[in-house]
């Protein structure tokens, strides 16, 4: 976390803001080892409105300033942006959320994690059949952020299989004030299969008062668009779809050249760890290489050998 988490005034808007204006919203999801803070700079520059940070465990959060400093990197300009919290009591979620108020819009409870660990753990998909506490974890952290409507308190689900449960916590959620819902249209027992589009039009329908935000196999601005009108939703989240192509919401059909380039500069400014920087880069290029280029790619273990790599193959290609 920054050492100093004082905000300077510029123009931006805040979550509610955004999916009360008429515009589709156009959310990046958290992901695990992406979603840092120059990923999230990246995106911004390619119309994404609202970024994530990765999913970040409350009750280390909560006990250890080493964890806070470790997975919660933020500036002055990362903005608008969602923590999102693995929590399982309402303690954990409300003061992982004092700890990051004054550096962030909103906090998100991950309610759709659908890893065994996770469920184990009573984090992630293990809370989607505990409506009652899901409730008292957004009520009690509203209530300790002494009901801020600038700060919002989200939630991201995963569909019941019996989807009258889903509808019936999408209710309470909104009693409870939930700011917005986000709904990842398959079950926690499914990974690759098609989402249930019927199944998500309905949760929408009952959502009076609550944003729903749809998220699962968007994987171009045309397809956020219609699926944005087909479950008549007001946001729309990619994840896969945006670590391919980052300028996805700026209605790019693949990675352009300036966004690699872009991810270059934001990296080298903020000194990003090799790793971090390779692997992304790997995620944006996956689908301008053949093969044995991605194979070469992936081999590579220095920032030096990519940005040679990225000359002779990448950016001599285009010029």
């Amino acid at each position: 976390m920054t050492k100093n988490c004082e905000i300077k005034k510029f123009e931006y808007k805040k979550p509610l803001e955004l999916f009360e204006s008429s515009e589709m919203v156009k959310l990046c999801a958290p992901m695990v080892r992406y979603t840092k803070l120059q990923f999230r700079e990246l995106i911004r520059k390619y119309d994404c409105d609202l970024a994530y940070t990765p999913m970040i465990m409350s009750d280390s959060f909560v006990r250890s300033q080493k964890a806070r400093d470790n997975e919660f990197t933020t500036n002055e300009t990362d903005r608008p942006l969602i923590v999102q919290f693995a929590a399982k009591n309402p303690n954990e979620l409300a003061t992982s959320a004092q700890f990051v108020r004054n550096c962030a819009d909103g906090v998100e409870l991950n309610c759709g994690c659908p890893q065994k660990w996770a469920i184990q753990e009573g984090v992630g998909a293990g809370l989607i059949d505990k409506n009652d506490m899901v409730c008292e974890m957004v009520k009690e952290t509203r209530k300790r952020l002494n009901y801020d409507k600038d700060f919002t308190v989200a939630v991201k689900i995963r569909l019941h299989e019996n989807l009258s449960k889903t509808i019936d916590l999408c209710r309470q959620l909104e009693s409870a004030g939930c700011s917005y819902l986000t709904v990842h249209a398959r079950t926690k027992y499914e990974r690759h299969e098609p989402i249930h589009l019927d199944q998500l039009v309905l949760v929408a329908e009952n959502a009076k008062q609550m944003p729903v935000v749809a998220n699962g196999d968007l994987f171009s601005l045309e397809e956020c668009e219609h699926m944005s009108k087909q479950a008549n939703v007001r946001g729309v989240m990619c994840a896969r779809g945006l670590l391919e192509n980052p300028a996805l919401f700026a209605g790019h059909a693949s990675t352009p050249l300036e966004c690699v380039k872009d991810w270059v500069d934001i990296s080298m400014r903020y000194g990003t760890p090799f790793q971090y920087f390779h692997q992304v880069l790997a995620q944006m290029l996956q689908n301008n290489l053949i093969k044995s280029e991605r194979r070469f790619f992936n081999s590579l273990i220095s920032t030096s050998s990519v940005l040679d790599f990225l000359n002779e193959n990448i950016f001599l290609k285009e010029t």
